[in-house]
């Protein structure tokens, strides 16, 4: 099947025809001039809406949960704790899977594409392992599945955000990436109701946002993807692949900087926000904890979708991306103080919203930004991959982290400080982007 891809050179599509694929080298790496259209944007969202709801609703309570029923902790520090080394060991699985798979990816030479073979392969490794996570019964089984379902996570997401660079123009990518970051408000509030409403049950409830990782998922494949042929692809070797996972920061120091503030932010905003729960009910002494993390889940969700959308797409109008994300950081600092230094429900509620704001700006013009500041267009879905660690390790190590700044810094007043101090680096960092504005 021919098409016109967002280049605008014309060239031929992965159909599942079996027909020969013929493809210009401009057409495969030149940067997209074409907008995507709102149905390739709608099924983007749709698949980010399952992502989201099979990898957040397990960090927020299935995992927590499941761990407390085997570990029957007497001090909660101890279950963050084992949450913490679970989510470690599956932080080191993104750390390979990431880059590895963006690798791939990008030499990839199947007649449905470079990105959608391992999309689809994403999706049914992280939905299997969901489902056997949920049968476990031992803190070790917990621990392999776990860090099998977030290995299915970086495959899955490694290849679809590489879609953006592949796909859509520079001018419109603010407010594509927001349609990535306001689905994760949407589908951690729904996963988190329908596990806790209408499918309660430790297997039942990976199974439903497993299920739905999978339906979510299709509409997007369903859509076409540019292939590459055999005699385009660049050599491939072991050694080839591990040695390109180093991008000199002295050489592409753009790159550097952003990559730098991307890890920054995202474990200031991982350390203000995992402990929470614990910080309302040990910080607070909240006799209603749980209900008001809702809460203030809600208010920080609210924020980041109206920041994410919005915020995003002016940044493409304006045609700037570095105040953005100052700001946006910024503000996830000035969140942190609020909590360290006003410590009460009403000030967490001022918090949430001002944290909301930030991060919602910043996961959607961050990843414009990062999309612009790539070294090899030959190579989007390996560079990409290497920034998605950024995203992915923080969270996953934050609860550890989080937990021993509370040991160390004598409670939660140290904490939220060393998450306003990530958040206030992160913005100095991009500031020293000097190829975008």
């Amino acid at each position: 099947m021919s098409s016109s891809d967002n280049t605008g050179t014309s060239h031929h599509v992965g159909s599942g025809s079996g027909h020969d694929h013929s493809l210009t080298l401009v057409g495969v790496f030149a940067e997209p001039t074409r907008r995507v259209p709102g149905r390739w944007i709608a099924a983007f969202a749709t698949a980010w809406l399952g992502i989201w709801m099979a990898q957040l609703t397990p960090v927020q309570l299935l995992l927590p949960a499941q761990i407390d029923k085997q570990l029957h902790p007497e001090h909660w520090v101890d279950s963050v704790v084992a949450f913490g080394i679970i989510s470690g060991i599956a932080g080191i699985c993104a750390i390979i899977a990431y880059p590895l798979t963006g690798a791939l990816s990008d030499r990839t030479t199947s007649r449905f594409g470079r990105r959608r073979p391992w999309i689809a392969g994403g999706s049914l490794l992280f939905a299997a392992a969901l489902l056997l996570l949920g049968v476990q019964e031992t803190l070790v089984g917990i621990g392999v599945f776990w860090a099998l379902a977030l290995t299915g996570f970086c495959v899955l997401t490694a290849a679809l955000t590489a879609t953006i660079s592949d796909q859509v123009p520079v001018n419109q990518r603010g407010y594509v990436s927001g349609w990535m970051s306001a689905p994760q408000a949407v589908g951690i509030i729904l996963g988190l109701l329908l596990v806790t409403m209408l499918f309660t049950g430790t297997f039942t409830g990976y199974a439903v946002v497993a299920i739905l990782l999978v339906i979510l998922v299709i509409p997007f494949l369903l859509l076409p993807d540019a292939v590459l042929t055999p005699e385009q692809r660049e050599p491939m070797t072991l050694r080839g692949i591990i040695e390109s996972l180093w991008i000199s920061p002295r050489e592409h120091p753009d790159f550097g900087w952003t990559l730098l503030s991307r890890v920054l932010v995202n474990f200031g905003n991982a350390l203000g926000t995992t402990l929470l729960l614990y910080f309302l009910m040990f910080g607070l002494n909240d006799t209603n904890a749980e209900d008001d993390l809702i809460v203030l889940t809600l208010i920080y969700m609210v924020f980041v979708i109206i920041a994410s959308i919005f915020l995003g797409r002016l940044s493409d109008r304006l045609e700037r991306r570095k105040i953005f994300v100052f700001v946006a950081s910024a503000l996830q600092g000035v969140a942190a103080l609020i909590l360290a230094f006003v410590p009460d429900l009403t000030a967490a509620m001022i918090a949430a919203g001002l944290l909301g704001l930030g991060y919602g700006c910043f996961l959607s013009v961050d990843q414009a930004l990062a999309t612009q500041v790539l070294p090899d267009p030959a190579s989007r879905g390996k560079d990409l991959g290497i920034m998605n660690i950024a995203t992915a390790v923080p969270q996953a190590i934050a609860p550890l982290l989080g937990a021993a700044a509370v040991a160390a810094l004598g409670g939660f007043f140290g904490l939220f400080i060393l998450s306003g101090v990530f958040a206030f680096a992160g913005a100095l960092a991009v500031a020293k982007v000097k190829s975008v504005r």
